[in-house]
C-alpha cells in the first residue's frame, strides 16, 4: 500500500517512516521541516501541496500537528491553519483520490478539563465515552479535526479512524511542578500506569488501523499502555495510589527505593485502551510491568524504535 505520512519529520512521523517499508508498504512523507524521512517539504495547510502529495495514495497516516507545547510559541490562527484547515485539506484530497483508509492521530489532551477531578475524588476512568472538554486551542482544534473526520465518513463514506494517543514524547514534562518533583525517568515510568504509551506501540496501532478502517468505517480509540487497574480501584487511586499499585506489583516499593524513586501519591485519571485492543486487535508490548522489570534489571525502558528516533523538541515558530 502506498501511504502518505504527514508530520514525517516529527517523533511519530519518523517512527512510522522507519517502520512501514519493513512491513511491505511504500511510505511518502510530508512535513514543513526537512529530514531524511521527508520527501515533500510543504505545509498541509497548502492545498496544492496536499493535492500533489495525495496522488496514487491508498492510505493516509495523518500525524502532523501543532502540539500542546506550541501553545506558548504559536498563534491560535496557526493552530487553526495546521490542525483544522490542514486536516480538511487532507480529507478532501483523500476523498478525491478514493483513499482506502485515513488514520488521524489525535490526543488524549482533547479530554481537557474532564481529566481533573477535585482533590481526593476518585480517579476519572477515561474511555471513549467520556465527553471532551478542551481547555486550550490545542484541544479545541484537535477536537474540531476529529469532527471533520466524522463528517467526511458520514458524507463521503471515507473510512476514518481517530487514534487518541496518550503521552509518548521523550522531552521533559511540560509542567514545572512535576519536573521539580521527579527525576524524568521516574516520572515517565509512573505514567505507564495511567497516561503513557511507548512509540513502538503507537506505530503498531496505526498499522492495524490502516487494515481495519475499511471494515470499521469510523471509530475513535484511546491508544495508551494497558493500565493494570479495574474501575473499582478509582476511588482508592484518588487518595492512595501507592497502596493500590503495591497490590498489583508487590515488588515496586523495593525497586523504587533502590533507585531513589517515588510514586505519585494519587492518580487523577486512568486511560483505558480496551476498545482498541478489542476492535483493532492491538496488543501493546510496553506497560508498567515491563518498565518495572527493566528498571530493576538496569535496562533502558525505551523501545529500540524510540532510541532510534530520539528527542526532537518542538519547532519554535
Amino acid at each position: 500500500m502506498k501511504i502518505l505520512v504527514t508530520g514525517s519529520s516529527g517523533h511519530l512521523g519518523e517512527a512510522l517512516m522507519r517502520s512501514l517499508p519493513g512491513l511491505g508498504h511504500e511510505a511518502v512523507g510530508i512535513d514543513i521541516v526537512p529530514s531524511p524521512f521527508t520527501a515533500i517539504v510543504a505545509s498541509i495547510a497548502d492545498r496544492s501541496a496536499v493535492d500533489a502529495a495525495m496522488r496514487g495514495v491508498e492510505g493516509v497516516l495523518h500525524a502532523a500537528t501543532l502540539h500542546k507545547p506550541h501553545v506558548a510559541t504559536h498563534s491560535r490562527q496557526a493552530f487553526v491553519d495546521v490542525n483544522v484547515t490542514g486536516t480538511l485539506n487532507l480529507l478532501e484530497a483523500a476523498v478525491a483520490n478514493e483513499v482506502r483508509a485515513f488514520i488521524f492521530t489525535s490526543t488524549t489532551s482533547t479530554f481537557g478539563d474532564a481529566l481533573t477531578p477535585p482533590r481526593g475524588a476518585p480517579a476519572v476512568w477515561i474511555t471513549e465515552d467520556v465527553v471532551p472538554i478542551p481547555k486550550n486551542i490545542y484541544g479545541v482544534t484537535k477536537t474540531a479535526a476529529e469532527d471533520l473526520c466524522k463528517l467526511f465518513h458520514r458524507d463521503h463514506g471515507l473510512p476514518v479512524l481517530v487514534l487518541r494517543t496518550s503521552r509518548f514524547f521523550p522531552e521533559e514534562d511540560d509542567v514545572a511542578e512535576r519536573r521539580a518533583a521527579f527525576e524524568e525517568a521516574n516520572l515517565k515510568a509512573n505514567e505507564f500506569l495511567y497516561r503513557r504509551v511507548e512509540i513502538e506501540d503507537v506505530v503498531s496501532s496505526h498499522v492495524l488501523a490502516l487494515d481495519k478502517a475499511p471494515s470499521l468505517g469510523f471509530e475513535k480509540f484511546i491508544v495508551t499502555a494497558t493500565a493494570p487497574f479495574v474501575e473499582e480501584d478509582a476511588a482508592q487511586l484518588g487518595i492512595d495510589a501507592p497502596g493500590v499499585i503495591a497490590k498489583y506489583f508487590p515488588s515496586f516499593p523495593d525497586v523504587y527505593a533502590a533507585l531513589g524513586w517515588k510514586m505519585l501519591p494519587t492518580l487523577d485519571r486512568v486511560y483505558v485502551n480496551e476498545k482498541a485492543r478489542r476492535l483493532l486487535g492491538w496488543q501493546p508490548r510496553y506497560d508498567f510491568a515491563r518498565v518495572l522489570a527493566d528498571v530493576a534489571a538496569g535496562r533502558d525502558i525505551r523501545s529500540p524504535l524510540a532510541i532510534a528516533v530520539g528527542a526532537k523538541g518542538y519547532h519554535p515558530r
